[in-house]
């Protein structure tokens, strides 16, 4: 069921928050100015910190279709926006030829018809719908190529496509736009001018336990302040790839399969390919480290009111 857009940031965040989402005030600031003024909402920060979740979040609770487009490298408008069938055409064309009742100009303008015509999904995105505008989600954009990322400034700027044989096809109604990045690569700032801006960062403790609470509620307290206080830790340290909102879920539901109420140096070691994705990353962390944090940690839980 369809239902109304927020009409201020402690709706939004009271929206995020029936969809399970734990949002920084700023956040739902500019997700709410973003719905508001439909401008396109461009949310850059690191893997795992949250940012598609948003947009199915808001696909969820305001009951809208979510149209997502991910990215790749070398992906291309017939991938993103349309292509025509041409295997409907080629038979088609076999077809008329047969029964010679259609002029070559007649036949041109069948074949490159809406029928003909398969939509992707940023066509798809400009469609109207009796469930109102729906949600597009514009997935990892930094990994797409620069000639596409050139092609979407009409599609942010007003709305439409420009189909060469049909003409110009824009939406009755804007859909709600979010954009994610992981900072790959730097996006051009004429994209970036169309849409408003937020960096998602990776949550502080204090969040990221309520986090924990929210989305894995079955985790023991006790375990759940550890696993944070180590996830922090580690992101203070200079690996690969630091641990993402993601993963310190990951990990502490892995924990809970395990049947461990808190963390010890054993079960870290042999847990850490649920948190960190990279080999020299885990062999630093592997052992004697691992315990050092540990010690950290819990010293620190002692001395202080829980999280």
């Amino acid at each position: 069921m369809t239902k109304p857009l927020p009409a201020s940031v402690d709706e939004t965040l009271d929206l995020l928050a029936r969809g399970d989402y734990v949002a920084e005030r700023s956040l739902a600031t500019a997700l709410f100015l973003s719905l508001k003024l439909n401008r396109p909402l461009f949310l850059e920060g690191e893997a795992g910190v949250g940012k598609t979740e948003i947009a199915k979040v808001l696909s969820n609770t305001l009951g809208r279709r979510l149209v997502r487009l991910q990215c790749y490298e070398g992906l291309d408008v017939s991938s993103a926006v349309y292509e025509w069938n041409y295997a409907r055409q080629m038979i088609e064309i076999r077809l008329a030829e047969a029964t010679g009742d259609r002029s070559r100009e007649s036949l041109g303008g069948d074949i490159f018809s809406p029928e003909f015509l398969i939509k992707r999904p940023l066509l798809q995105a400009l469609e109207s719908s009796i469930e109102g505008p729906p949600v597009l989600l514009i997935d990892e954009l930094d990994r797409t190529d620069e000639p596409f990322e050139a092609y979407l400034l009409e599609v942010l700027s007003d709305f439409q496509i420009t189909i060469p044989e049909l003409g110009t096809i824009k939406a009755e109604q804007p859909p709600m736009v979010i954009i994610t990045s992981n900072r790959t690569r730097e996006i051009h700032d004429a994209l970036k001018r169309r849409c408003f801006y937020h960096w998602v960062d990776y949550p502080n403790a204090a969040r990221e336990l309520e986090i924990l609470r929210v989305k894995a509620p079955g985790v023991p307290e006790r375990l759940s302040q550890q696993v944070v206080g180590f996830v922090q830790k580690l992101r203070s340290m200079d690996l690969f790839k630091l641990p993402g909102v993601a993963e310190t879920l990951d990990w502490a539901q892995a924990l809970t399969q395990l049947d461990r109420l808190e963390l010890d140096p054993e079960t870290i070691n042999d847990t850490l390919g649920t948190l960190l994705k990279y080999q020299d990353d885990i062999a630093r962390i592997q052992g004697s480290e691992a315990n050092r944090i540990l010690t950290q940690v819990k010293a620190e839980l002692s001395l202080t009111r829980p999280l």
